[in-house]
């Protein structure tokens, strides 16, 4: 039997199969997934092979899983030297952020990105709460908007609270199979309860303390839309850990970056201190946004070197 992985809870999985029958199941004995090494053998998303366990129980074994067409990680809560394999088998991701209740950092936006572009999935970002802007986050938002889609990214705003926007990024996820992703707090279960009123997903305040979202989803789960597609809902990430990118890899997962980095004079050139650097020379005539080179040269010192 083929089914599709809809959500895991540790050792079960709920799986529905091609006639859309739901079971759940599990797997038995050690599955060989190429040489992928995560803390999570299955992701939601997966399309795995699964024979009848218990009629009664309605539950079924795993067997095998099919190839991944993509998939996209983070580092694992539990242990920062593994990852963890959010979803798979995705064709695009959208990040949810906001400019104030909680404030997204670009920091974090660009990780994201980074992350998306190493698997090689589309994203668009979402800003909510457009409702809360005063004078200087709409100046901001025009400001993030024109770096971002003039390297090719769609931004989009939104305010829930006052329904402005929501169809439209409805619209961005029809037939499509689509991951939600960004930090607590930033409206991604609201938006979720407008397409499914029937779930009634937890959301919380953002803590008065942190400044940041509290946490309301606590495993990966894969929905129907009732216009066509699907979205997987993923819990709220406070820090997004680049997994497996060589810091010599780095500048390739930054578009703007990507296409001028064979005019750099050296072929290891890590576009810091070298001469002759087309990259810096970009920062330098406004080709490539200083914003944005800040955050590449950020997340090159933080990652860790490793034997490749």
């Amino acid at each position: 039997m083929r089914a599709t992985v809809y959500k895991s809870t540790g050792s079960w999985y709920i799986v529905k199969d091609d006639e859309g029958k739901m079971f759940n199941a599990r797997i038995k004995g050690k599955l060989k997934i190429g040489n992928i090494t995560s803390t999570n053998p299955i992701a939601v998303g997966d399309v795995v092979i699964a024979e009848m366990e218990n009629e009664l129980e309605n539950t079924l074994t795993i067997i095998n899983i099919e190839q991944r067409r993509n998939y996209i990680t983070r580092i694992s809560p539990h242990n920062k030297n593994q990852h963890h394999i959010v979803a798979s088998n995705l064709d695009q991701s959208l990040l949810f952020a906001t400019l104030k209740d909680p404030k997204t950092s670009q920091g974090f936006i660009d990780r994201f990105l980074i992350t998306s572009e190493a698997y090689h999935i589309p994203s668009i970002i979402v800003f909510n709460k457009s409702d809360l802007y005063g004078e200087k986050e709409t100046e901001k938002f025009t400001e993030v908007k024109s770096i971002y889609e003039s390297i090719g990214y769609k931004v989009m705003s939104m305010s829930i609270e006052k329904n402005v926007g929501v169809e439209e990024v409805k619209n961005l996820l029809k037939d499509k199979t689509t991951l939600l992703s960004g930090h607590s707090g930033v409206g991604k279960s609201s938006f979720i309860n407008i397409i499914f009123p029937e779930l009634h997903l937890k959301t919380l305040e953002v803590s008065d303390w942190s400044g940041k979202g509290m946490h309301t989803t606590t495993f990966a789960e894969m929905f129907d839309l009732p216009f066509g597609g699907r979205i997987i809902d993923t819990p709220g990430i406070r820090e997004l850990g680049l997994v497996d990118i060589p810091k010599q890899e780095l500048s390739h997962y930054f578009p703007e970056m990507r296409q001028l980095i064979n005019e750099c004079q050296f072929n290891n050139c890590m576009h810091i201190n070298e001469k002759k650097c087309a990259i810096k020379s970009a920062v330098e005539n406004g080709t490539i946004h200083m914003d944005r080179y800040i955050s590449y040269c950020n997340i090159l010192e933080k990652i860790e070197e490793k034997s490749y």
